[in-house]
């Protein structure tokens, strides 16, 4: 059944699991944390959608936003003197968008059913172990190359192999187009054998470079106002 969520259009991807820091100054966004805060917008979710091109939505060209999103829960809420906000949401739920309401309220509001993960078939699901165990040891010798042995760690045990993939992207500079095709992937083992895949590469353009890589894409677009 399809629900309703209030939007935050973004120049980046939201993952299920992952922290989303922001600083919330235009007026129709302190309108929707003013809302969350107060229960006007019921649940304290608001859904965080990518934008395909330009980087500002509004209702003339909804059509900018990717299909797929992932809702944010708020968790913490700092007004400031001049009515601005420190936020920090975190990522849930995957949705689809079906539809958008440009009139109903300052933001957008999206009509939205929830994506579920598909069950793996059992010769499929008997290779997770396997897999995941892959994806840790690109994840490992990606981060051992990247960042300082402070700036990271292993991922717990205790992670499953539904989510893992989402954490493993968290440590790693990967461009819009591939946390978009992460969210998109609703199979387990197709996330973490596409995830290693990405680390893999990743670590190649990095000991060629001797640098962290940003793909050129992500320069030819202005970066989100908020």
């Amino acid at each position: 059944m399809a629900e309703v969520l209030p939007l935050f259009p973004l120049g980046s991807v939201l993952l299920p699991g992952a922290s989303l820091p922001l600083h919330i100054f235009e007026p129709r966004y302190r309108q929707l944390v003013a809302d969350l805060t107060t229960g006007a917008a019921p649940g304290g979710c608001f859904g965080v959608v990518a934008i395909r091109r330009g980087w500002e939505v509004g209702t003339d060209n909804v059509e900018a936003l990717h299909d797929i999103g992932c809702s944010a829960l708020l968790r913490e809420a700092r007004r400031l003197p001049d009515g601005r906000f420190d936020i920090v949401a975190r990522g849930e739920r995957r949705f689809r968008l079906l539809d958008v309401d440009t009139a109903s309220a300052p933001y957008l509001i999206g009509k939205v059913e929830w994506v579920p993960d598909t069950e793996p078939v059992p010769e499929i699901r008997d290779l997770l172990p396997v897999l995941a165990s892959s994806a840790r040891q690109a994840h490992g010798h990606y981060c051992r190359l990247a960042w300082n042995a402070e700036d990271w760690a292993e991922p717990p045990e205790d992670v499953t192999c539904t989510d893992l993939a989402y954490l493993l992207a968290a440590d790693c500079l990967l461009y819009t187009g591939d946390r978009q095709h992460l969210l998109e992937l609703t199979c387990p083992a197709r996330r973490l054998r596409w995830i290693r895949q990405v680390l893999v590469r990743e670590t190649a353009i990095l000991r060629a470079l001797r640098a962290v890589p940003a793909h050129v894409s992500e320069f030819a677009e202005l970066p989100s106002r908020n």
